[in-house]
């Protein structure tokens, strides 16, 4: 994965919020750490199962915007 983060913004109800909070807490990560740490978790696991998600440079354009 590339070094450049884009900023998005989470809409998340209160109570998971307050627990991966929690979690992150525990495993001495930030917030973001910790919800960057899962999705990257949850991208190996889906692509073990179903291969590689392939990017297109046009699919990464609509980000770097």
């Amino acid at each position: 994965m590339s070094g450049d983060k884009v900023q998005t913004g989470l809409r998340i109800e209160e109570i998971p919020l307050i627990k991966i909070t929690h979690i992150a807490k525990k495993n001495r990560r930030s917030l973001n750490a910790q919800l960057e740490f899962l999705v990257e978790k949850c991208i190996e696991e889906y692509e073990e199962e179903h291969s590689e998600i392939q990017v297109s440079e046009e699919e990464r354009y609509k980000y770097r915007r």
